[in-house]
């Protein structure tokens, strides 16, 4: 009898497992087609000279000419300054407003919540369109300002200089990125054990100590998932460039994935293109794999 109740129990969980796999067969197969697929396809390619006439094996060519590729070195160090400034800079900045915000009432949390939050709901393109008129050198709002203050005395062309083009590119970056952090912040800091804080400051500790020593910790899953979410998205900048210099002046404000775009769908060259789009995709996983190892050490 009991053996008749297991069989009966086994094959009833094998029938329920199959209607599972059913419902999820859809989304299983959009991924496989348009994930891993492409992911497979991109890293065969970068073996080859794949063009729309080519397709021959070549070996390491591709990610040899990478490496020695003076504009790819040029957007590869561009890159890598758009994400050790904006990261850094999103997340304090975002836990610093969070840490404002969360102690008022429900109606100002929620304005403040609406404001940092509308650039992500209002589109890279229409804030972008914004800002490039806000730098324009002849009509710009910030000419404008600065000329009327008395800090410049002629117009600038902020998009224009390589000296002042990319810090441009980050301060637009910056202010996109900080929506989704921030009202993380806010539900993370909310979440805080009261007690717990309560009990640190009746044992004397000040608001920092009080901070590092409960808050921090207790923050700390959201704070990785803002550090590798900012870190991909700083990565992936593309559409500000595209939409304001396309890689200038001079490759002032190139970048990995810009580069990519570049030679893939204007030159054709879509086997250095993939070359570089696995190179970008090992130095996210290098940097996200930092990201882990350092909080994993913060909680130890």
């Amino acid at each position: 009898m009991q053996y008749t109740l297991t069989r009966q129990a086994k094959e009833r969980r094998r029938r329920e497992n199959l209607v599972g796999y059913a419902f999820m067969l859809p989304s299983l197969l959009f991924f496989l087609g348009f994930v891993i697929f492409p992911m497979g396809m991109a890293l065969v390619t970068s073996f080859t000279n794949y063009s729309m006439t080519e397709f021959d094996f070549v070996g390491l060519t591709n990610y040899i000419r990478a490496f020695n590729d003076p504009v790819f070195q040029k957007s590869t160090l561009n890159t890598l300054i758009i994400v050790l400034v904006s990261v850094p800079a999103v997340t304090a900045f975002s836990l610093w407003v969070a840490s404002v915000v969360y102690k008022m009432n429900n109606v100002s949390s929620s304005f403040f919540r609406i404001v940092f939050y509308l650039p992500i709901v209002t589109g890279t393109v229409a804030v972008t369109v914004v800002w490039k008129w806000m730098f324009n050198n002849y009509y710009g709002l910030l000419n404008y300002v600065l000329k009327n203050v008395g800090i410049i005395a002629n117009n600038v062309n902020w998009l224009g200089n390589p000296a002042t083009a990319l810090w441009c590119i980050i301060t637009i970056l910056f202010t996109t990125s900080i929506g989704q952090p921030i009202v993380l912040y806010i539900s993370a800091l909310a979440n805080v054990d009261p007690s717990l804080v309560e009990a640190g400051e009746v044992d004397g500790a000040n608001h920092l100590q009080v901070f590092w020593k409960i808050k921090w910790p207790q923050i700390m899953p959201t704070t990785l998932y803002i550090l590798v979410i900012t870190t991909i998205n700083s990565f992936q900048c593309f559409a500000l460039i595209q939409l304001l210099t396309s890689g200038g002046p001079n490759n002032a404000t190139n970048t990995i994935m810009y580069n990519i775009y570049y030679h893939a769908y204007k030159l054709n060259e879509y086997g250095y293109g993939n070359a570089m789009g696995i190179l970008l995709a090992l130095l996210i996983a290098v940097f996200s794999f930092i990201q882990f190892r350092i909080a994993r050490t913060e909680n130890e």
